[in-house]
Parts: structure tokens; C-alpha cells; sequence
């Protein structure tokens, strides 16, 4: 247990953390990298690359130096991080490692006021901490191994099929290489996968939304290609998998994670908002609503570049057609002409998504709301939502990537 001194000591570092959290941590991953470079097959170097790793981990040691005296209160946000640490298979050595660079860098970036005092106080909270997600996340990998059709560590799997869904998302439906079934995982949920991308002489994991219902069959997980190139940690993976996996050969996956999932023990209304490929998530939830005995209300509202660049037109509009408590809207941010043939949504839109032009559809009593897409998408929407009255305990997001948008 941290003393009074200590706690005083870890939370006179909270100024510090504020202004210069990030520059912490990007000389601590630059240091954890140059003196473990076997770890750069378990961190995602593309969110290295673009920073937002650094970021994510600096927002959370902030957070965490605020909360000392109450860590029980970050329990929600460390329930996510132990969902993405278990489904890349992260363990409790890692911890001592990731400690181990975390103090040092801490003495390095703060020079002298780096006292032996302070590193000691924070040696002792970074054992907390460490405690704390070394349990979580045992309970987490026993939770799934319990479950009908799991597994423990890396499993592979076979491409099945790959089927181009727009001029940039690709669908990979991917069954185990052994024949047995596999988990079936929880609507909105994702798959951890990796690959070997032989320009960087490294294996990269990723996490993708599944796009499919829950089966014990098969998983299916629907990509769009990021810019950038195999010679580049950025879009190295989406690249890779468009250009180079082919059917037939082998991926490699963890147990489906994740907490941004439908209830399906309620028939609460629901209202989907997403940007981009931000709508695989909702495209599994609805796959499985439309199967399941549920008629709740659910209404979705989509947001798009183009026609040319919309996944799952076709789909999502045979879902409207057939099901009268469903209603889809999508709004094509550019210019051209939005077409009215087969192909197009039933309700489309030129412009940003506008929730407060389509409120009369979005605000309904009791309904929960949920977001996906990039950050200032859903940052800006749920703004909107906010302004119209929506209380903001009724929001679930999923940003891709580490966490950086904060609630309070």
C-alpha cells in the first residue's frame, strides 16, 4: 500500500504528467524498444509511427496519477485495456519489463527532480497498477477459455474467401485450420490477428471489428485499405492482407474481445451512428439482430466519402426492406450526385452527417447510442447529441485504435 507521502508524492507529478506526459512516453517506448526489440512484434508499430500509442499511454498515466487514492474509479477504462492486452496475449512478465523502462525513463525525462523518493513512490504505484491488470486479465483469458469453442494463445486459421466490398474494404472470412469450431463471439466485438510482413522482419498484430453474426463456423472481419506501404509501419497490415494474403493460406487469431457489444438480454431502442469503416461493428450487430426473434427499434445513421467507397449497400437495404423496425439514413460527404438505383440506400444524403437535421429520427426516449468511427467523428457527434439533449451516460463508442478520447 502507497503511503500518505507517497500518494502526495505521485500526485505532485500530475502538473508535470499534463505538460509533458507525452514526451515521457515517447522516450519510454523509444527506450523499451531499443533495449527489447523482440516487443516490436507485439506493439502495433503503426500507432507508434502516427503517435497515438504515446498518446493513449500518457493520457492513461495521467489519469492514473489523478486517481491514485481511488483507482477503483478507472476499472471501466482498464477493463478495456485488459480486453486489448489478453487478445494480444500479454503477460505478466511483459509487466516488469514495461516497469522497468517506465521508471528509468521517468528518471531520465525529470533529471533531478526525478528524487530517489519519487521514483520509489512510483515504483510502488506501478506495482498497484500492475497488480491490478495482472489479475484482471488472468480473469479475463479464464472467462474465455470457458467458453464453447476457444482457445489459448494463437490459433490458425485459413482464408476462405476474400470478397471486395467497395473500392477500398475487403472482407476475409477466415475458418480454423484444425475443422473445430470456433467461439462464438459477442456482436460489435474484435479479432486480434497477425502477420508476418517480411519488409520490417517483424510480426504485426491488428485488431479488426468481426462483420459476421455469431457462429462456430467461421469469422469474418472486413478491412479497409490505409495508406500507406509494406515498407511503412502505417497501413502495413491493410495493405498486406489486400495485396498479399491470398485465399488458402494461413492467419494467425486470438479469442474475439472487446466491450463495445449489443445486450441481447434487452430490447433497449438502439441508435447506431458511424463513420466510415467505423459501420463493421454495427454491420455484425445487425446481422444478428436480423436473425434473432428481437424486433427492438434500432435506427442507423451512416457516414461516408462516397457511393464508391460504401461497404454493404446492398445488405444494409435489404435489411430495411424486410424489417420495419429497422431505418437506415447515409450521408456521402462529397458532391456527386447521390444516385437512386438498386445499389443505393433508401435515405441518402449529400454532406456531413447532421444529427441535429435527422433528430426527429436519432432522439428516442430511452435508447442507447452507439459510435464508431474516427475520433473527431465520434467526438463531434456525441457533442451534438449532447447539445440535443442526450445524456451522455447513454453513449458507448469504439474508437479504433488506442484510446485517446476522454469522457471528462
Amino acid at each position: 500500500m502507497l503511503s500518505t507521502t507517497e500518494i502526495g508524492l505521485i500526485k505532485a507529478t500530475v502538473p508535470i504528467l499534463r505538460e509533458h506526459g507525452l514526451l515521457l512516453t515517447q522516450h519510454f517506448y523509444k527506450r523499451m524498444f531499443q533495449h527489447n526489440p523482440e516487443l516490436r512484434n507485439t506493439f502495433n508499430m503503426g500507432n507508434q509511427q502516427n503517435g497515438t500509442q504515446q498518446t493513449a499511454l500518457a493520457l492513461a498515466v495521467l489519469a492514473y496519477a489523478e486517481n491514485i487514492e481511488t483507482p477503483g474509479v478507472l476499472l471501466p477504462v482498464l477493463q478495456r485495456i485488459g480486453d486489448k492486452h489478453t487478445s494480444l496475449q500479454i503477460t505478466a512478465e511483459q509487466y516488469d519489463i514495461v516497469g522497468n523502462h517506465l521508471l528509468a525513463s521517468i528518471g531520465e525525462v525529470l533529471g533531478e527532480a526525478a528524487t530517489a523518493e519519487l521514483i520509489t513512490a512510483w515504483a510502488k504505484a506501478y506495482a498497484q497498477l500492475a497488480d491490478l491488470m495482472i489479475n484482471l486479465e488472468k480473469s479475463i483469458y479464464l472467462q474465455k477459455a470457458a467458453a464453447d469453442g476457444a482457445w489459448t494463445g494463437w490459433r490458425k486459421f485459413i482464408l476462405d474467401k476474400k470478397v471486395q466490398e467497395s473500392s477500398e474494404i475487403t472482407s476475409f472470412y477466415l475458418r480454423p485450420e484444425d475443422g473445430l469450431e470456433v467461439a462464438k463471439h459477442q456482436p460489435g466485438q474484435y479479432l486480434s490477428i497477425k502477420v508476418f510482413i517480411p519488409a520490417l522482419g517483424i510480426y504485426q498484430p491488428r485488431q479488426y471489428s468481426i462483420s459476421s453474426a455469431p457462429n462456430a463456423d467461421y469469422y469474418r472481419i472486413s478491412v479497409k485499405r490505409a495508406p500507406g506501404d509494406e515498407n511503412k509501419e502505417n497501413g502495413t497490415v491493410s495493405n498486406f492482407l489486400h495485396d498479399q494474403l491470398q485465399e488458402g493460406q494461413l492467419i494467425e487469431a486470438t479469442t474475439p474481445a472487446g466491450d463495445f457489444v449489443v445486450n441481447t438480454a434487452q430490447r433497449t431502442p438502439l441508435v447506431l451512428l458511424s463513420g466510415g469503416v467505423g459501420q463493421t461493428p454495427f454491420i455484425s450487430m445487425m446481422d444478428f439482430l436480423t436473425q434473432s426473434a428481437q424486433q427492438r427499434q434500432v435506427k442507423w445513421a451512416h457516414a461516408c466519402r462516397s457511393e464508391s467507397v460504401h461497404a454493404f449497400r446492398e445488405q444494409v437495404n435489404a435489411w430495411q426492406a424486410k424489417h420495419d423496425w429497422f431505418e437506415h439514413i447515409v450521408f456521402y460527404e462529397n458532391s456527386e450526385k447521390v444516385s437512386k438505383d438498386q445499389h443505393s440506400s433508401n435515405d441518402s444524403r449529400t454532406g456531413r452527417l447532421d444529427v441535429a437535421e435527422i433528430s426527429e429520427m436519432l432522439l428516442i426516449p430511452d435508447a442507447e447510442y452507439y459510435l464508431c468511427g474516427p475520433k473527431p467523428f465520434i467526438e463531434k457527434t456525441m457533442k451534438d447529441l449532447s447539445a440535443l439533449g442526450v445524456d451522455a451516460k447513454k453513449f458507448f463508442f469504439e474508437e479504433f485504435g488506442p484510446q485517446t478520447i476522454q469522457m471528462n
